[in-house]
This record gives C-alpha cells, sequence and structure tokens, in this order.
C-alpha cells in the first residue's frame, strides 16, 4: 500500500506579506516559493528547516477575514519545534507574537503558547532530548 502524507497547511492571512515577514523573521522558516497567479492572488509557501510547510492564503471573503486567528475555534493550531527556545522566544516577540504564558517545562520539554500578529495559537516547544 502507498503512503499518502500531507504536504501543506493553508495559514489564512489578512496580507502575504505580512504573512511573510511573520513567518520567515519570527519563525525563522524559508520562503519557499512566491508566485504571482493573477488577480492579486499569489502561491505562497514557507517552511521550517526541518520539515513542515505552510501556504499562506490572503483572506479573499469576509467569511475567510473572519476566520483569521479563529481558524481552530481558539484551540493551538500549530506546533513550532526549537533547538535554542529562549532565542526563539525573543525572536517571536521581536516579530510581533503575544506570549500567553511564562515557559513551562513538561516531560516533552518546555514549552509556552502564543499567538502570532493575526491571532493564531501556536504552541512553542523545545523538546527535551532523547537518551536524557
Amino acid at each position: 500500500m502507498t503512503a499518502t502524507r500531507l504536504a501543506l497547511t493553508t495559514l489564512v492571512v489578512p496580507d502575504y506579506d505580512a504573512g511573510i515577514a511573520f513567518c520567515v523573521d519570527g519563525l525563522g522558516f524559508d520562503l519557499i516559493e512566491d508566485s504571482d497567479m493573477g488577480g492579486g492572488k499569489r502561491w505562497v509557501v514557507v517552511g521550517g528547516r526541518g520539515g513542515g510547510r505552510l501556504l499562506l492564503a490572503k483572506a479573499a471573503s469576509d467569511a475567510q477575514s473572519s476566520a483569521i486567528g479563529n481558524q481552530t475555534g481558539g484551540r493551538v493550531a500549530f506546533f513550532a519545534h526549537t533547538d535554542d527556545f529562549t532565542g526563539a522566544h525573543a525572536r517571536l516577540v521581536e516579530a510581533g507574537a503575544k506570549f500567553h504564558e511564562e515557559p513551562r517545562h513538561e516531560g516533552y520539554g518546555t514549552v509556552a503558547v502564543f499567538s502570532d500578529p493575526f491571532g493564531n495559537r501556536w504552541d512553542l516547544i523545545e523538546p527535551k532530548e532523547t537518551g536524557q
């Protein structure tokens, strides 16, 4: 049997360039593709160096605009792993993220919930090293 893998997850944003700026400057993602599709539409893909890709989609209707920041009904939507929690935390704050709690230490690592500038909730996680 062949396996199916998730290739992209859509993140609806109010503006392509603002989405790119946060993902690249705050999250440290790479801009993988930014292609003009005509009519003001772009195909914008960003992704982490360790995997995971987001398609940034500019809201094109009132319904889409109203979903920005609440695409999962207030739940954490995205989980970002880092090997430098302190550095990533500072970079995210500088890029406009709002942390909702102080970093906490769980069995799986250090974690804190934050919202991106558009209101989407994320977990920033520095996983514990295996073998400890």
